[in-house]
């Protein structure tokens, strides 16, 4: 087991899962507003392998997509960090950054401020040269957090992994190099 990594922003903590955030997850993942720019909403079984499987890939590196809380308030809203893409993207090999939060928390910078944090982890903590991130061409939400913690447009490209005539299947890449990351803005 790899050591773990967990950290604080100002207002959000990003943690390893516990067996508790799942029910919170299993609702965001059910709810069509955050769902929109994946093929579907997620059964409560497949959001709970999606959950158990993001805790095992934590173990192993000590990163991952860590689950989000808002400091005294509230335990689990979503998540947000570094991941491995599965699938062989055209700019393969990859660490993206990604997250998914309940569309309560929306409009309120967690996002970006937790993806902050999750940058400084990947520069400053694990060395990584290069941080990617992408979505559907028409996911505004996440392409302006993309462009808010200084990452660039990159192009765009068909996701292997959606059907070929599926309208989610174009999708933007985003890129951001550690000597292009200011520390400061973290």
């Amino acid at each position: 087991m790899a050591e773990l990594f967990e950290f604080e922003t100002s207002r959000l903590r990003l943690r390893q899962w516990q067996k508790s955030d799942f029910e919170s997850f299993a609702a965001l993942n059910a709810d069509p507003r955050v769902m929109q720019h994946f093929p579907e909403p997620l059964s409560r079984q497949a959001s709970n392998e999606m959950a158990e499987k993001i805790r095992t890939l934590i173990k192993q590196r000590g990163w991952g997509f860590w689950a989000v809380e808002v400091k005294d308030t509230e335990p689990f809203i979503g998540f947000c960090g570094l991941h491995v893409p599965i699938a062989t993207l055209p700019f393969s090999p990859c660490v993206e950054i990604g997250w998914r939060l309940s569309s309560t928390h929306w409009g309120k910078g967690y996002a970006s401020e937790a993806a902050r944090g999750a940058l400084h982890v990947a520069f400053q903590q694990l060395g990584l040269s290069e941080i990617v991130s992408f979505t559907t061409v028409g996911n505004r939400r996440s392409r302006r957090v993309m462009e808010r913690i200084g990452m660039n447009y990159s192009g765009e490209f068909e996701h292997p992994g959606l059907p070929e005539r599926s309208p989610l299947r174009p999708h933007v890449l985003y890129r951001l190099q550690r000597g292009q990351w200011d520390v400061k803005a973290c």
